[in-house]
């Protein structure tokens, strides 16, 4: 039974995407986007977050890239929102969370700034025309502050003036950095942006990760020294979580097969370790974190050894082993990839989606049961469309310029 490409599967994505955008709607606040809670509602005590913002702009760019009425002016909303109150007009940058009163955290956080490159990035492909302008903004304070060129690698973050850095280097920021280069190099043309990819992803998989059976470190030195017990007290740290978390493994798998498919546009040889790394990553998600306990689901994180630590199942780490099946799926033919797609699905259809109160339950326990020891909320709707509009589209150019192409559906049947 195939569903990959098929016009009918599409159309049910289709649907459930609409669903979600519908949900997503009602974060939109005077200061950005806000943090939803499981009745969907905005939070308002948990404050308005860059990373949210930044990540519903970009949401909302795709949406309106599909043609979704409402949307282009929840692009301009996001817009807007990185322009008035998250930017620092003094020192540059964005805040990492302000309220209705004003700034309640100043740092300068590297994960969240390339959220704005990406949610930056992809207003681009809208057409609208304070997009280019953030665009080009956000590539600035990348380049002065967050792209080493001695490391060439991502610093983690700075304070409020940009005076300190911190000597921790994080595997979760570069990740997203990655994603982010990829849509900048799509709308800019850029080389540099895939030379950057390739070499965050050369130094976090093909050198660290493979010779650690791909379990992916997170967490480095200044001198990008793994550091192995780091938050080992606080293993269930929402964005630096101890050990490994397989969820980033599966993730980094499907963007190494962009970035492979990026460099094939420019009719490239890419090297042939992007394929077998991101083969090795999806395999290791399996082993170590699919229902190690007898229950569906991944497990959060796990030790050195695959041994689960945080058996709790978050939602974005399923939502993100879809999206790697159906980038293996179109560049491999395997059809093991779409056998794990469909039971992922039936899995998200029986435990996650929630048609009551909207969107998807963020975290479930070992009982596949809602529970908050991670995340509570709904807050972040970015991740699905990694399992609802990727496996429509080609894996180049990236989301929102493949979708402004007209490419969606090209291939289905």
């Amino acid at each position: 039974m195939k569903w990959f490409n098929t016009l009918s599967h599409n159309r049910w994505l289709e649907q459930e995407t609409d669903r979600i955008f519908a949900f997503g709607t009602k974060a939109a606040v005077p200061t950005g986007f806000g943090w939803l809670g499981n009745n969907g509602q905005v939070r308002t005590d948990m404050g308005t977050h860059l990373w949210i913002t930044a990540r519903m702009l970009h949401v909302y760019a795709v949406a309106a890239a599909m043609g979704r009425p409402g949307a282009y002016a929840l692009v301009e909303h996001g817009i807007n929102a990185l322009n008035g109150a998250l930017k620092d007009k003094q020192y540059g940058g964005w805040y990492a969370c302000v309220n209705d009163e004003g700034v309640v955290d100043a740092s300068k956080q590297g994960y969240q700034h390339f959220f704005v490159l990406l949610g930056a990035a992809s207003a681009v492909t809208t057409g609208h025309p304070a997009a280019r302008p953030l665009l080009d903004e956000a590539i600035a304070v990348i380049e002065s502050y967050f792209w080493s060129e001695t490391e060439q690698m991502c610093l983690e973050s700075w304070d409020e003036a940009f005076s300190k850095t911190e000597d921790y280097r994080g595997g979760n920021a570069n990740m997203h950095a990655v994603e982010a280069f990829l849509i900048v190099y799509d709308v800019t043309h850029d080389r540099k942006w895939l030379d950057r990819a390739l070499r965050i992803a050369s130094v976090i998989i093909h050198d660290v990760a493979r010779k650690g059976e791909y379990r992916v470190n997170e967490h480095f030195d200044a001198n990008w020294n793994p550091i192995r017990d780091y938050n080992k007290d606080n293993p269930a740290h929402r964005f630096r979580a101890y050990g490994g978390t397989p969820g980033h493994w599966i993730e980094w798998g499907r963007l190494m097969l962009h970035l492979r498919a990026a460099l094939e546009a420019r009719f490239e040889t890419p090297p042939a370790w992007l394929l077998e790394d991101a083969k090795g990553l999806f395999h290791a998600t399996l082993r170590d974190a699919w229902a190690p306990d007898g229950a569906d689901g991944f497990v959060y994180s796990v030790d050195w050894d695959g041994t689960p630590i945080v058996r709790e199942r978050v939602r974005w780490p399923i939502v993100e082993a879809m999206g790697t099946a159906y980038a293996l799926y179109t560049v491999t033919g395997d059809p093991q990839y779409e056998a794990w797609y469909q039971k992922w699905w039936d899995y998200c259809v029986k435990y996650l989606m929630d048609y009551e109160n909207g969107s998807w339950w963020q975290e479930l326990d070992t009982n596949n049961q809602v529970t908050t020891k991670v995340w509570d909320g709904k807050q972040d709707i970015y991740h699905l469309l990694h399992c609802l509009v990727i496996p429509r589209l080609p894996l180049a150019p990236g989301l929102a310029p493949a979708v402004a192409a007209g490419l969606l559906d090209k291939n289905a049947r």
